[in-house]
């Protein structure tokens, strides 16, 4: 279907969304594929979300749920434990396994371990350049100099299109069905990455009920990380001049095309809702907000007792990264974090490092007793640990020895000289070879250097944006 054509989006022959929740296994009802990039691997937000879903969906859907990504070995030697398929996915993985197609087949080591589909998306450059071809025919979008990733996504969108085609195929007049009817079947799709198999799968007229769901519009975050009123100029900007502008057309074509193809469309909040309507020409059908598994809310006591955990872990490395070169009292500590893909404006970096700015500026002038320590947790490419950092671990980890070596002593002779009814100062416990090695190993831990502002040593540090914000604001 040509990009951005508003075709009818009721469904040929959409199936019956599912009611039952009691059935745990494939059997012969309705079945639903969740297709996403981040399916076993971890690039952003969208892996948390099926993450954390899937207790939920195998809890209401059983084996007739199973999620769709792309092969990648080293993420899937992690996260991926391989079985052999059966029922109607196994019938389908088979037939195109004959046919050259690659799957694999198996579960996802999360909560629930959900069924996995993971499909091999590699092939030649000319069977890439007949793709390519077919997708212009059909849908009259031009992929050529898209770029490395657009082609990834494509030759995985066609590998989908074809596991649904076998799928939809050997659901008819499956075993002990005389009546030739189809098995319901729908597929949600997660972002233009794993929605790009839409348009094939309208244009092919698949019995398949298609959903879309767009966390955020690639030309939308290029808009906000580049226009702070961004929302404010929403109404007036023209999807296409902006994504010219940000050549990005073709994926903001791609977004479209899914958007409009897909029987659902979706997003997770309003205000994104009025970006689809505005960049993507259609209005969301439903808001689906991401939420918190409450199930698995634990006990008050357990939570404390993670928290302490945690609590004490953070502690350590606070000790290990500031306390050569200056102590901190732990008890007047305070720790704050900010997360997320680097994206320094959208995810608010740059606005969390200038609030900590005036903090710090803040505490100096009040002359409070408090320290706050605060981190921005997101993914840069790197060389290696900060070779500061590992020496401090160590040096800390010897620390750490000595006070354990000396405890053990003085804690069995301190037994021995009580039950004796003595009373010896502690002091006196300590032989001069452990007190030499305590101090000897104090003295290492003191450095005169002050410490980094980051643990790795990235790869462009010099350019960094995060970098450069924390150096401008002299923290």
């Amino acid at each position: 279907m040509p990009e951005g054509q508003a075709k009818s989006h009721a469904p040929e022959s959409a199936p019956t969304p599912p009611v039952s929740t009691t059935e745990v296994g494939e059997g012969d009802g309705p079945l639903l594929l969740e297709v996403a990039w981040e399916v076993c691997n971890q690039v952003g937000g969208i892996y948390q979300v099926l993450r954390s879903k899937a207790p939920s969906m195998v809890a209401r859907w059983g084996d007739r749920y199973c999620l769709v990504g792309p092969y990648n070995e080293e993420a899937a030697t992690l996260e991926f434990e391989p079985t052999r398929p059966t029922g109607l996915l196994g019938r389908a993985v088979n037939v195109l396994r004959d046919a050259g197609l690659i799957i694999h087949h198996g579960r996802w080591l999360v909560l629930g371990r959900p069924r996995v589909l993971l499909i091999e998306n590699k092939i030649e450059a000319a069977e890439l350049d007949r793709v390519r071809h077919r997708f212009w025919q059909e849908h009259q979008l031009s992929l050529l100099d898209a770029g490395a990733l657009v082609d990834e996504v494509l030759v995985f969108a066609d590998a989908v299109h074809k596991l649904l085609a076998a799928i939809a195929q050997h659901g008819t007049n499956h075993e002990g069905d005389e009546s030739g009817a189809s098995r319901p079947i729908v597929a949600h799709f997660h972002e233009w990455m794993g929605g790009m198999a839409i348009p094939m799968v309208r244009h092919s007229r698949l019995p398949v009920s298609t959903v879309f769901t767009t966390h955020a519009t690639l030309l939308g975050r290029y808009l906000a990380s580049n226009d702070a009123e961004f929302y404010d100029h929403l109404p007036h900007l023209n999807h296409e001049e902006e994504a010219q502008r940000y050549n990005v057309q073709s994926i903001h074509k791609i977004e479209r095309a899914c958007a409009h193809g897909a029987h659902i469309f979706t997003t997770v909040s309003s205000i994104t809702g009025e970006e689809c309507a505005r960049l993507l020409g259609r209005r969301p059908d439903v808001l689906l907000p991401n939420g918190l598994n409450r199930s698995r809310d634990m006990a008050p006591h357990q939570l404390q007792h993670n928290h302490e955990l945690c609590k004490a872990r953070i502690d350590r490395f606070v000790m290990g990264h500031f306390f050569p070169s200056y102590p901190l009292d732990l008890e007047n500590t305070l720790y704050f974090f900010t997360s997320g893909r680097f994206e320094p404006r959208n995810k608010g970096f740059d606005l969390s490092l200038e609030a900590m700015a005036r903090l710090n500026a803040h505490l100096k002038a009040s002359d409070l007793d408090v320290n706050v320590v605060f981190f921005v947790i997101t993914n840069r490419p790197t060389h290696s640990i900060l070779q500061q950092a590992l020496h401090r671990r160590a040096v800390l980890d010897g620390l750490e020895d000595s006070c354990q070596s000396i405890a053990s002593q003085l804690s069995a002779e301190l037994f021995r000289r009580s039950a004796a009814g003595e009373d010896p100062p502690l002091a006196e416990l300590i032989d001069e070879r452990a007190k030499l090695r305590l101090r000897r190993a104090r003295q290492g831990f003191r450095s005169s250097e002050w410490p980094s502002v980051i643990t790795h040593q990235l790869s462009d540090d010099a350019s960094d944006p995060v970098l450069n914000h924390i150096r401008s604001l002299w923290m």
